[in-house]
Parts: C-alpha cells; structure tokens; sequence
C-alpha cells in the first residue's frame, strides 16, 4: 500500500512546486493498510522524509478519501500551524481477494491517488461544504472480517479463506443511488445552488449504472459525471482521486467551476464534499 501512496505523494507534490519538509499533515486513508499497526501514513511520512508533518491513518472503506480531505480542510480552517495538508486515498485489496471467488476477485484493482490542501486567502475558492452519513445496519455486508480483535487469526481461519475480503449478502440496488442523489441534494441546498450549477460529478467507481441513474434523479447531462472504472476497475478509497487526476490531466477543470465528490464504502459508509476549482 505504502509504495503507491509514495509514487502519487511525490506527483502531488511535484505538481504544487512543494518539497515534503513543506507538509505539515499527512492523512491516508485506507481499509488496506500497510500493517495493522503503525499506520501506513507514518511509514509514508518517513519515505518521503516529511519529517515535520503529523500523519494519521483513516479508515472509513472507499468513503475514506472524501472524509481524508474533510478533515484536512477542518484542520486547516481550525489551526493556523495547519498550511499543507496531504491526502492519499490507497486501496490494495488484492492481497485479500479469494482468487476462487468469481463474484469479487475480478472486480477490484490496486491504486492510490492523492491530493494537496493549502491555505488560501481567496474566498472564491476550494471547499465549500461537505456531509458525512453512515447506515451501520449494513456492516456486516461485505468486508474484511478476520484478523481484527473480534476474530483474530487463526490456522483454521485461514485455511477456511476467512481472513480474506468476503460478501456476506447483496445491498439493495438502489440503494447507492437514492444515497447520493439525497447527498447532492442536501448539499447543493445549503448552498443555495442547483445541481446543473455543479460542473463535475466525481462518485464512487463501482457501478456504472448507480452514477448514471444519480445524474438522471438531478436531472443533469451524462457528461458532466466522470469516470475511470474502464480502465483501472474498482480501486476503492482510490478511485475517487485517479478519476480527479484523469480530468485534471485532460485539462478540463477550469477556474471558478464547482465539482461534487461522493464516496461510499462498507459500513456503509458516505462522504462527500463540494469544492469549487
């Protein structure tokens, strides 16, 4: 996990003229991290040498990047000390796919993406507001679910496949959809804007028809949602943040324009966040 968080840190910081002694936070969020303990973003801390920046792992699935740059912002408006803020989303669940399972083991692929917060005095720009709803009734859905303090791992655990990724039972269909049409909705609201006054729609990059039903609710043009799915399958907490990086790259956030980020994970868990570029 470590060594893709590192090769995206580095294209951040290249690409904000920024060293890594220049950072003062660093937040990676995963539900695949390096070791159990101690966290991914210390060991991340120590191979970019950023010394002086304070790290901290967050897990909330693949809601976790949405949330990373959450608390980031908040760290950043709340404590002047606060200037840089590091986000990585990471996701290398390939290590726990039971490759005999056809119903997971060809959708997901590994990836990390990451994104730099900075102060700013320009008021017409970055974040805006963002909304964290979890439904925890679903946590036994689908995870991770040995190798934690409920089920520690055992020979026999391992040899029945329990410490791998698992789905226990299918979630309503609708249900991702319904989620963030109600997020964008809750959002853009507050914020007194509409939803075809959104440029981009950055959602999580699990199921193709669950965004396009979600643009169809807002009633906005199939276009303005973005998508790397196609190419790199389902990277998680990644996804999110390499889909931002394909739009970044073809050139097409422009000043001034407004994007939405929704993630969803187990848990279920949900984070978003509105930013204007």
């Amino acid at each position: 996990t470590v060594d893709l968080c590192e090769h995206a840190a580095r294209q951040a910081l290249e690409r904000a003229g920024l060293e890594p002694r220049d950072l003062d936070l660093i937040v990676v969020a995963t539900d695949t991290p390096e070791y159990l303990t101690p966290a991914t973003a210390a060991v991340l801390q120590y191979r970019l040498s950023a010394g002086h920046a304070g790290t901290f792992d967050l897990n909330a699935a693949c809601a976790g990047f949405v949330m990373g740059i959450d608390v980031g912002v908040k760290y950043i408006r709340t404590d002047p000390r606060y200037t840089h803020v590091l986000v990585v989303g990471a996701y290398a669940m390939s290590k726990y796919l039971n490759k005999e399972d056809k119903k997971t083991v060809t959708l997901f692929a590994d990836g990390a993406g990451a994104i730099l917060l900075s102060a700013s005095e320009e008021e017409d720009r970055g974040f805006m507001d963002s909304e964290l709803i979890t439904l925890g009734q679903y946590y036994d859905g689908m995870g991770i679910y040995g190798g934690g303090t409920r089920r520690p791992i055992t020979e026999e655990m391992v040899h029945n496949k329990g410490h791998l990724f698992r789905i226990n039972y299918r979630f309503p269909p609708e249900l991702n959809q319904q989620m963030w049409t109600r997020i964008a909705r809750d959002l853009f609201a507050r914020n007194e804007i509409e939803p075809l006054d959104v440029d981009h729609y950055f959602l999580t990059q699990i199921n193709i028809n669950s965004i396009r039903k979600t643009l169809d609710n807002l009633k906005v043009p199939q276009e303005r949602a973005h998508t790397a799915m196609q190419y790199y399958a389902y990277t998680g907490s990644a996804c999110i943040p390499i889909t931002l990086n394909k739009a970044f790259e073809a050139g097409v956030l422009q000043p001034g324009q407004i994007l939405i980020m929704i993630g969803s994970g187990s848990g279920l868990t949900f984070g978003s966040t509105l930013f204007r570029w």
